[in-house]
Parts: C-alpha cells; sequence; structure tokens
C-alpha cells in the first residue's frame, strides 16, 4: 500500500485508489461503506494535491529551523530548596511529635 503511494511519476500526482483507501479503513479499524469509501479517497487525493503543492515550494535557500524563532529563554533564578524554617510552627498543629517530627501510629507490623 506505502509502495502504491511513493510510486509516482515526476509529472503525475500521487493518488490513492478506492482498494487503498479501504485497506486504510481496514487498519484504522474504521467500517466504512462503499460511498463513505469514495468520500475518503476523494478527501485524501485533494490532501495528496496540497503536500504536493507544497513541494514545488523552492526550499533550496532555506535552513533547517528547530525553532520558529531565534530568541532564547531568559534564565529565572534558581530555586532554593530549603525546609522554610518554620518547622516549629507547623508542628505546632502535629497531634504527637518527636525530635522535630511527626510521630504517627504504626501501620504495618
Amino acid at each position: 500500500m506505502i509502495d502504491q503511494i511513493k510510486r509516482k511519476k515526476k509529472d503525475t500526482l500521487m493518488s490513492i485508489d478506492l482498494e487503498t483507501a479501504a485497506k486504510i479503513a481496514s487498519l484504522s479499524r474504521i467500517a466504512m461503506e462503499k460511498p463513505e469509501l469514495e468520500a475518503m479517497t476523494n478527501d485524501l487525493n485533494k490532501i495528496l494535491a496540497w503536500v504536493e503543492q507544497l513541494n514545488e515550494v523552492n526550499t533550496a535557500a532555506t535552513e533547517p529551523l528547530a525553532n520558529v524563532n531565534d530568541e532564547a529563554l531568559r534564565w529565572r533564578e534558581q530555586d532554593i530548596i530549603d525546609d522554610g524554617y518554620r518547622a516549629q510552627e507547623i508542628l505546632v498543629n502535629a497531634p504527637s511529635q518527636t525530635a522535630g517530627f511527626f510521630t504517627v501510629p504504626k501501620v504495618v507490623e
């Protein structure tokens, strides 16, 4: 199927026939009746014609892009990781504490 799509002569556009469209629908697990397949074949051929039109654009002098703009992101300040220096304020609400930590009942023996 892919070979059928890839095979093209220089002067002819790529196209998909009804059989190829049925195969695509089958691989996609989409049940389609003949009128739906004909509509899908027409739509796919329009898409391929549009892609063929894009292939006619001369891009020889255009460098490949990794991003559409050349601006670099500005660096943010590095996050400083600390405990917030609020342990005693937090532990005031603890029902039980030991050595500056929450004490909880044993769950697994």
